[in-house]
């Protein structure tokens, strides 16, 4: 057991100080706000703990200065475009364009290379206190399409880098078999291709880790008579998948089926609590009722959508209809949660000329325990007995932080990945 005394902590209801947590194995046993022994729930009482009581045997706590929190789920992440960063920034051009310079990419790496790539890129993100990742992951083959000996190669390769640089990992194992709405894989896409639906799933059926959720690449890139099959094996797991990032993709869809992308997921029953929608970025009205009457889960990422010039998506129209804010860094052009906290509020001022559209509170919530409950992680994301110590400290006197105080808006407006500090390992003074 690791006693801990946090200096101040985001706890369920609220910032408290003088928070007193004890772990066994990695998972909080005991979290108090007053004297030790006083209760087996956190509480916001105001009283601060003291370290030791007379009767106390054991050491001291291990006292963390700053505000702790929740390790943050990055809920979207394509590992190997981190390649592009700095790069595809330095000429002008689209979505579409910026598509063809990370084709070039892909085509080129092989498990060796996308072990060695990914662990960085997820050392990053453990440096600036994300402890969960979802990796959408679709470069299944090799470079002529063909399967390596090992089928799951490079979805292995991702979940050793992942196991390598201390982050837990969702691998959600993605379908993707179509170049566009009936057009065949073309170039590198043939490295994403299982042929069809039922292929795709045998495959990731046979695939013998835990760690495996789904995706639906997007309703471009499967076919609409198969969609079907891959929510079918999405049963019971955590299924993503892009929508509407592009107006171009909306405009296909109605023209090949006479849905929009989000009705066409509605009408095979992929929506729901256990989806999540990345990006949702140009949608009807229906479409926002359909995607919070269901529950389903949306994902943005602003610095990756704002980098593509995709456009800002109704985050809070969303949320009011019933749809759970996630978020993701997908592209990586930067790695830091704070900042895509505190731009989807941001860009929600920009685009309605108000302010105050999201609290602190509830973008860190999007952060931390309902990003991780989006990657099927309900033991994480909140400091509470029960839940994994997957915890990071925010330093309060840092040039960016200091004089802020202890609050959700340092956290959201003020703090970033460069401030955060790892909690003392068990065992460790």
């Amino acid at each position: 057991m690791t006693a801990y005394l946090l200096e101040h902590a985001l706890l369920p209801d609220g910032v408290a100080s003088g928070v007193r947590l004890e772990v066994v194995d990695g998972v909080i046993t005991e979290a108090l706000v007053g004297r030790p022994g006083d209760s087996s729930a956190v509480t916001t009482a105001d009283e601060s703990p003291v370290p030791r009581t007379s009767g106390e045997s054991g050491p001291p706590p291990t006292h963390v200065p700053g505000l702790t929190i929740p390790g943050m789920a990055n809920c979207h992440s394509h590992a190997f475009h981190r390649t592009l960063r700095g790069r595809t920034q330095a000429e002008r051009g689209s979505f579409w364009t910026w598509r063809e310079q990370m084709y070039a990419v892909a085509a080129d790496l092989t498990p060796d290379s996308c072990f060695e790539l990914a662990r960085e890129v997820y050392a990053e993100m453990r440096a600036v206190g994300i402890t969960a990742v979802g990796e959408f992951h679709y470069l299944h083959h090799q470079p002529d399409g063909t399967l390596y000996d090992d089928p799951h190669a490079m979805g292995r390769a991702l979940l050793a880098a992942a196991d390598d640089a201390g982050i837990r990992i969702r691998l959600l194992d993605t379908c993707y078999l179509a170049a566009g709405f009936g057009r065949q894989p073309e170039g590198v896409q043939r490295r994403y291709s299982d042929g069809d639906a039922h292929a795709w799933a045998e495959r990731v059926a046979a695939f013998d880790d835990d760690r495996v959720g789904v995706a639906i690449h997007s309703v471009r890139a499967v076919p609409p008579d198969q969609l079907a099959t891959v929510v079918e094996a999405a049963a019971g797991r955590p299924l993503h998948v892009h929508l509407s990032e592009q107006v171009a993709e909306n405009d296909a869809c109605l023209a090949a089926t006479g849905r929009t992308p989000t009705r066409l997921l509605a009408d095979v029953g992929a929506l729901g609590p256990l989806t999540t929608a990345v990006h949702a970025t140009h949608l009807t009205d229906d479409d926002v009722r359909l995607l919070g009457e269901s529950g389903t889960r949306v994902c943005f990422c602003p610095t990756t959508e704002r980098d593509l010039a995709d456009g800002v998506g109704p985050s809070r129209r969303l949320h009011e209809a019933g749809a759970v804010l996630t978020l993701g860094s997908d592209s990586h052009a930067v790695i830091d949660l704070f900042e895509e906290m505190r731009a989807v509020e941001l860009d929600e001022r920009l685009v309605t000329q108000r302010r105050g559209h999201w609290s602190a509170t509830e973008l860190l919530a999007a952060a931390t325990v309902d990003g991780h409950a989006s990657l099927g992680f309900d033991d994480a994301g909140a400091i509470a007995v029960g839940q994994r110590a997957d915890l990071v400290t925010v330093d309060l006197g840092s040039t960016r932080t200091r004089g802020c105080g202890a609050t959700p808006e340092t956290l959201v407006f003020a703090a970033g990945g460069a401030d955060v500090r790892p909690l003392p390992e068990e065992g460790t003074r």
